[in-house]
């Protein structure tokens, strides 16, 4: 059995010193995924780089204190890539791709499309991209894509989906590229075990939304087809503080 997390921690360094380390061991994750890290491994305690019985990868863009990438793991990769000659996906340190035994694991920080035009459309650019990448590393070995898709695919991943209809996240032609996702054969896992609404991932922290469940599921575990036999469940777990986002997790046998 292989335990796999993602969790959009908002800063490495803020969620350190609110017990993540800790979480870490308590929760003991086989492979952990973490998105917008915000830090340089020169600006890192020991204990985040090294925590003891992991190996860590971690990728940080040109910008201070923006994005970022980073995988604990207890198995050891045969490959590690933070790189992949691409402009639109390179230099914001948004992926974090290690090769197991069985499958070709993404971690990834998609981007953001809300701040205006020129982001939209480089996260639709970074989308596109992105899924050439991984069809093309399919080739070899089932995916396991897993991160803040910072999209929510269909009105029950979100509390909100008509008063949202027009916001970045929720438009129709971001959630058009999950569609496409889905029919080059990739499964949302979670799917697989819930249905409906009420499951998040992320709150609005501004308006208290947590408190209230009024959220939205836009962190994802995506699966090739090719594996669907050996996922064994996937869940939300909105009761772990310290980040906007919780952390989600897939269990895979193996």
């Amino acid at each position: 059995m292989l335990k796999l997390y993602s969790w959009n921690v908002n800063g490495i360094r803020a969620v350190e010193k609110k017990g993540f380390l800790n979480w870490l061991h308590t929760e003991k994750p086989d492979v952990l995924g973490i998105q917008e890290t915000k830090a340089h491994v020169d600006q890192l305690s020991q204990a985040v780089l090294h925590p003891d019985q992991y190996e860590s990868y971690w990728s940080s863009g040109v910008r201070r204190g923006y994005s970022g990438t980073a995988v604990f793991t207890r198995v050891s990769p045969i490959l590690c890539m933070t790189d992949f000659g691409h402009l639109a996906l390179d230099g914001e340190g948004r992926i974090v791709m290690l090769e197991f035994e069985k499958f070709f694991y993404f971690n990834v920080y998609f981007p953001n499309g809300g701040s205006g035009e020129e982001r939209l459309q480089y996260k639709l650019r970074f989308y596109d991209e992105f899924l050439k990448l991984v069809e093309s590393f399919r080739k070899q070995k089932p995916i396991v894509i897993c991160g803040d898709v910072n999209t929510a695919h269909k009105p029950e991943d979100l509390a909100r989906p008509k008063e949202n209809a027009n916001t970045s996240g929720f438009m129709a032609i971001e959630r058009d590229w999950l569609d496409k996702l889905e029919s080059h054969g990739y499964i949302d896992a979670f799917r697989l075990f819930h249905e409906g609404n009420g499951y998040y991932s992320w709150w609005d922290m501004k308006t208290r939304s947590r408190e209230k469940n009024v959220g939205w599921r836009i962190d994802h575990f995506w699966v090739s087809t090719e594996l669907k036999k050996h996922i064994v469940s996937a869940d939300i777990h909105p009761d772990v503080l310290g980040s906007d986002h919780c952390p989600i997790s897939l269990k895979l046998s193996l």
